[in-house]
């Protein structure tokens, strides 16, 4: 089919709930896609930031081949060897103590506000359910993820919006401690807050967030379904913050596009969730887990260097270009912002997807760049190139 065929049938079959871009993307090889007319794209985007080891990546497409030959599905009323494979791998390489899988990274962030409520529940009784979380945050798109989000535009049509939620300005202590109170069970947070514009938190914060978290038997949730599985150069972005949260949650490149989310818990609240407690159908579904045994392979500690390596040379690329249009940069490892004036974001996005370029946006401001975690040095050139020569003044 091509472009104006597949866009009829969107507009009278699917709920227009998407502003879509003027193509329709057709296949793609590493980090580079090609539209059902032939066109070419260097890929800034990984479907945000879902497409970690890139695409007709072979190591990944057999994995899943594989076990598609084996067993699609079964259900969690038995065993299966991916999901507990893969929880093993996930555990080890994050020091947590049990995973949950789920499908997606509000679906994680929901387990993880039902498990710290719990965890409460079963220590002090009924009364203490508020999550604290900060304004500017990010954190689904269901009815209890959407009220944690931080930000007011999203609080909007779908009344009335579940209780138990508290908001307070991202590095401001005083501020979490005045939100403080004998109903509170947990701190929920970012360590870049990527939707509202790739705003990394600063060190001292998070390390003096968690220790309030301890100092008051509350439970500390790292929501990284975009900052984690190497997208900033360690495994989860908490990590280089010297922190040990009593929840993470993840999702999105996991399982390098197909879906599939998770969390995963500390000692101490390990054991909280027991069976009848939570669930989910297609959690530890056997090709999404092959799947994301696949993406563990492939992102290696060498790879996480690499992560690490070429987002600070996208980074100081360009800052380097002396454009009037870019107030800042920022971000760690491959999740980078880049601060947009004299033009709007979305403006700026358009004019690189002409170009040949696909890229995001963050924030009121902000054109943010998650590539494949896989990407090329050529594609970064190939890239930054077409970022370049649409920047300059």
């Amino acid at each position: 089919m091509n472009f104006a065929q597949i866009k009829a049938l969107d507009s009278q079959f699917v709920m227009q709930t998407y502003a879509r871009h003027p193509i329709a993307i057709d296949h793609g090889q590493g980090a580079t896609l090609w539209d059902t007319e032939g066109r070419q794209y260097i890929d800034f985007t990984s479907g945000i930031g879902v497409c970690s080891v890139g695409y007709n990546n072979e190591r990944w497409t057999a994995a899943i081949t594989e076990q598609i030959h084996k067993l699609p599905h079964i259900s969690n009323l038995f065993y299966t060897e991916p999901y507990a494979r893969l929880a093993e791998i996930v555990c080890h390489r994050s020091g947590m103590a049990r995973a949950f899988f789920g499908n997606s990274g509000a679906e994680a962030n929901e387990g993880a506000i039902k498990l710290a409520r719990k965890y409460s529940f079963d220590k002090y009784g009924k009364g203490r359910g508020t999550v604290i979380t900060l304004v500017n945050s990010f954190h689904g798109r269901t009815m209890t993820t959407l009220t944690a989000t931080g930000q007011d535009h999203y609080h909007e049509f779908f009344f009335p919006f579940p209780e138990g939620f508290r908001y307070v300005p991202a590095g401001d202590m005083g501020a979490l401690e005045a939100a403080w109170g004998d109903d509170v069970c947990a701190v929920m947070m970012e360590m870049i807050q990527g939707e509202g514009g790739v705003f990394p938190l600063e060190k001292s914060y998070v390390q003096a967030a968690e220790k309030f978290c301890r100092d008051h038997d509350v439970l500390l949730i790292v929501d990284e379904v975009q900052t984690g599985i190497c997208r900033t150069g360690t495994f989860f972005a908490h990590q280089q913050f010297d922190i040990h949260p009593d929840i993470v949650t993840f999702a999105k490149g996991i399982a390098g596009g197909v879906p599939l989310g998770g969390m995963l818990a500390a000692e101490g609240c390990a054991n909280v969730l027991q069976a009848g407690n939570h669930g989910s159908t297609f959690g530890g579904n056997p090709i999404a887990c092959a799947a994301g045994l696949a993406v563990m392979e492939i992102l290696d500690d060498a790879l996480m260097a690499e992560v690490a390596r070429k987002g600070e040379h996208i980074r100081q690329t360009i800052a380097g270009f002396g454009s009037p249009y870019v107030s800042g940069v920022r971000g760690m490892g491959l999740m980078i912002g880049v601060g947009i004036q004299g033009m709007t974001h979305k403006e700026l996005c358009g004019k690189l997807l002409e170009r040949g370029l696909m890229t995001l946006t963050a924030g009121k401001d902000t054109l943010r760049l998650l590539p494949p975690l896989v990407i090329s040095q050529e594609e970064i050139d190939q890239g930054l190139a077409i970022m370049a020569d649409v920047l300059k003044a």
